[in-house]
């Protein structure tokens, strides 16, 4: 080999061994949840964004949104991991599967309680603001209606087939695609007419308008379906069920904004009787009071 050769092979080498070895990139730690901005009303995110809410806990748009409250749905925001990164949603969850079983002894083998924590996500705000008292008085409360509305979790569909066919508001502009007689009431809560699977299923991202069976098929779009209810409705109310157990309005509130027209100042006791000892029933299972207002 000439000189030349060799010294371009020996220079190859030097640049070879020279050159900087690339080590994986280490990944960036969780930044903590104050670091983000707060979220402002009326403000508008793109998706991506990431905000702190109210409840110190952070969110990130998923879809471009003119301010939307983070805690109202999954199809606008979605809560994002901070400080400690994901958790078990049922660690946080003030009912324990223990708790729930003993509540529902004679349950639906449908209704889950990994249906409902799996549901929880939709709704960050529920059973998660206030005090521990708070938290689990809400918790009791909504799921006090939701025995009441299917007879212990045993009923995923209406009873009272002859019903069926009244929930169709044909004047809707979207009207029925899915029959005259397909939004019964269904799920945890009920929930019944058109325009109401219209609006749960927006919210919620889901196509329920077209597809109202995906409620009593799948568990925890059945359970989504009761928390959007609970946590963005006043029904015949002037408050949301929510809004009612975190402000101190009382578990008599949330039996106005699911049922009042029907049951409250007087029209049906026995039914507001039966929801308010199955609230206090819960409370007792929960280790908590009941407060003040049961009655409506």
């Amino acid at each position: 080999m000439s000189k030349r050769r060799l010294s371009a092979c020996l220079a190859a080498i030097v640049v070879a061994t020279a050159a900087p070895v690339l080590l994986p990139a280490t990944a960036a730690s969780a930044a903590s949840c104050s670091d983000y901005p707060s979220w402002t009303a009326g403000t508008s995110y793109v998706t991506g964004d990431i905000v702190r809410y109210t409840d110190g806990k952070a969110y990130v748009a998923e879809h471009d949104n003119p301010g939307y409250d983070p805690t109202i749905s999954t199809w606008y925001w979605d809560p994002y991991a901070c400080d400690s990164g994901p958790t078990d949603p049922s660690a946080a969850f003030v009912v324990s599967e223990a708790q729930f079983n003993q509540m529902f002894p004679n349950r639906n083998p449908f209704y889950t309680y990994d249906g409902l924590v799996s549901a929880l996500s939709a709704y960050p705000g529920f059973a998660t603001t206030g005090s521990d008292t708070v938290r689990k008085q809400e918790a009791a409360a909504f799921l006090a209606n939701v025995s009441h509305e299917t007879g212990g979790l045993v009923y995923v569909v209406e009873q009272n087939t002859a019903n069926y066919p009244h929930y169709c508001d044909w004047s809707q502009p979207y009207g029925c695609p899915a029959g005259q007689s397909a939004y019964y009431g269904r799920g945890p809560l009920q929930v019944s007419w058109n325009f109401n699977y219209k609006a749960a299923g927006d919210a919620l991202g889901i196509d329920l308008l077209d597809n109202p069976d995906l409620v009593q098929n799948d568990a925890s779009v059945a359970w989504k379906t009761g928390l959007w209810y609970w946590n963005t409705q006043s029904g015949p109310g002037t408050m949301t069920s929510h809004d009612a157990m975190v402000n101190s309005a009382g578990f008599g509130q949330t039996i106005r904004s699911i049922n009042g027209s029907l049951e409250c100042d007087g029209k049906n006791p026995a039914q507001v009787q039966s929801r308010v000892e199955a609230y206090q029933r819960f409370v007792q299972v929960l280790g908590t009071s009941a407060g003040d207002s049961l009655y409506c």
